[in-house]
C-alpha cells in the first residue's frame, strides 16, 4: 500500500499543509524544526492513532486552534481509501471514511499500516520500559486494529483500580476491588496473549534484520518479561494457533488473578498496581547479557533499527494482509555511520513507499534518492 495524498489542518506546526506522494521513494529536506518530523508523525498516527512522540493527543493541536485533522488517501490494490481522523483533546476522536462518519474512530485503524524509525528510538533500547511496551502494543495495533479497544479499556482499569487502591487503606472499604481484579485480570490476559505471541513471531525478523545492519556483532533475542511468574513464550505458543493471539482456555486470566491475590496486600500498602501487563517489559539480549546498560552506541542505533525492520518484515508477511506497510526515515541517516547507512538504504528500497527525512541532501544515501520536497517557512515545496 502507498498514500497518495497526505493533508493537515492545525496538527503540531502546521496550519495547512498537502503533499501529493507516489510509490517508491520520497525525501523532504529541510533545517531542523521546519515540521518535516510533525508531518511523518500524521502519518503515523493515521496507522496507529498515537504519537511516536508524546502519550496524550494535546500535544498534537496547533497552539490557539481547538481540533488537528489529519487526511490520507490510500492505495491499496489499486482501490483509493480516503481517511480523516479529527483530534479534539479531552474527546473522542471522530473519523470518517470516503466521507462517511465512522461509529467508532478506531474502525478506520488498519486503512494505513506505517513503520516509522526514528532518532527517539534510541529509547527502544536504552530507554525505561514504558516505551518498550507503546513500541509492542503500537505494532499490535497496527497487525491487529482490535488491540486499539483492548489496550484502552486495560489502560482505563488500572486507572481506575489504581485510584481505589490510593483510598482503600484508608477508608477500609474493599468490596469493589474484587470486581476490579476480574476487569484487570480480563482485559489484562487479552493484551498478554497479543504480546506474547507477537514477541514470538517478532524475534526472528529483527533477529535477522541486526545481522544484516550489523554483521559483525554478537545475535540478539527478544525475551517477554512477564508480571506474573512462569508465563514465558514456550507457554502461549502452544495457546495461540495460527496467529490468533486469544487467551485459548482463560490459561492467563487465572495466572493474573492468582497473582493479584498473592500481592493484595502489598497492593493496598503502596496504593498501586504491582500485577499486569503495564509492569511488563521486552527485554532485548545480545549475545549472552542484556543490552541496555551494556551495548555500545553503534549497537544500540543497530538494534533500535532491527526492532523497526523486524516490524516492517512481520507486517508485510501477515497472510491476511500481503500489502507492504509504508515505510518512514525520519532524521536518522546523520545518526549512522557510512556502513549502517548502506545497510538500510539496502533495505528500505524493497519497501512499496519509503518517506525519508533529512536536514541536508546530503545526508541521504543515493540509493534513496526520489522525489524531492523542499520544506521551509511553514510551506512543502515540490515533488521535484
Amino acid at each position: 500500500m502507498y498514500l497518495s495524498r497526505l493533508a493537515v489542518t492545525d496538527f503540531r506546526s502546521w496550519s495547512a499543509a498537502d503533499l501529493t506522494l507516489e510509490p517508491g521513494v520520497s525525501v523532504l529536506v529541510g533545517p531542523n524544526g521546519v515540521g518535516k518530523t510533525n508531518l511523518m508523525e500524521a502519518i503515523g498516527y493515521l496507522a496507529t492513532f498515537g504519537s511516536h512522540r508524546v502519550a496524550t493527543d494535546a500535544p498534537l493541536v496547533r497552539r490557539g486552534a481547538e481540533r488537528a485533522v489529519v487526511r490520507g488517501l490510500a492505495v491499496r490494490d489499486g482501490r483509493e481509501l480516503a481517511v480523516e481522523v479529527e483530534i479534539t483533546p479531552g474527546k473522542a476522536n471522530r473519523a470518517r471514511v470516503n466521507r462517511a462518519q465512522l461509529t467508532r474512530a478506531r474502525e478506520a485503524l488498519g486503512i494505513v499500516r506505517s513503520v516509522l524509525f526514528a532518532p527517539e528510538d534510541l529509547a527502544l533500547v536504552r530507554g525505561d520500559p514504558g516505551e518498550r511496551r507503546r513500541f509492542l502494543d503500537d505494532l499490535l495495533v497496527n497487525r491487529w486494529p482490535r488491540f486499539a479497544g483492548i489496550r484502552s479499556d486495560y489502560d482505563r482499569v488500572v486507572r481506575q483500580r489504581s485510584a481505589l487502591l490510593k483510598t482503600a487503606r484508608a477508608a477500609g472499604d474493599l468490596r469493589t476491588l474484587d470486581s476490579w481484579d476480574g476487569h484487570l485480570a480480563r482485559h489484562g490476559a487479552a493484551l498478554l496473549a497479543g504480546r506474547l505471541r507477537l514477541v514470538a513471531e517478532l524475534a526472528g525478523p529483527v533477529r535477522d534484520a541486526y545481522a544484516e545492519v550489523a554483521p559483525e556483532s554478537v545475535p540478539v533475542e527478544l525475551r517477554y518479561r512477564c508480571s506474573v511468574p512462569g508465563v514465558v513464550l514456550p507457554e502461549i505458543t502452544g495457546l495461540a494457533p495460527r496467529g490468533a493471539a486469544e487467551d485459548e482456555g482463560g490459561v492467563l486470566e487465572a495466572a493474573l488473578l492468582a497473582e493479584l491475590e498473592q500481592v493484595r496486600r502489598h497492593e493496598i500498602e503502596r496504593g498501586v498496581c504491582l500485577v499486569g501487563p503495564h509492569r511488563d517489559d521486552l527485554e532485548i539480549q545480545l549475545g549472552e547479557g542484556p543490552a541496555k546498560g551494556y551495548a555500545s552506541h553503534g549497537e544500540s542505533w543497530s538494534l533500535a533499527l532491527a526492532l523497526r525492520l523486524g516490524s516492517f518484515e512481520l507486517l508485510r508477511g501477515d497472510p491476511g494482509d500481503s500489502s507492504d506497510p509504508i515505510l518512514i526515515l525520519d532524521d536518522v541517516f546523520a545518526e549512522l555511520d557510512a556502513r549502517r547507512r548502506r545497510a538500510l538504504a539496502e533495505l528500505a528500497v524493497r519497501a512499496e513507499q519509503v518517506l525519508v527525512t533529512a536536514a541536508v541532501p546530503d545526508d541521504v544515501p543515493e540509493k534513496l534518492r526520489g522525489a524531492w520536497f523542499t520544506v521551509e517557512s511553514g510551506q512543502v515545496i515540490g515533488p521535484a
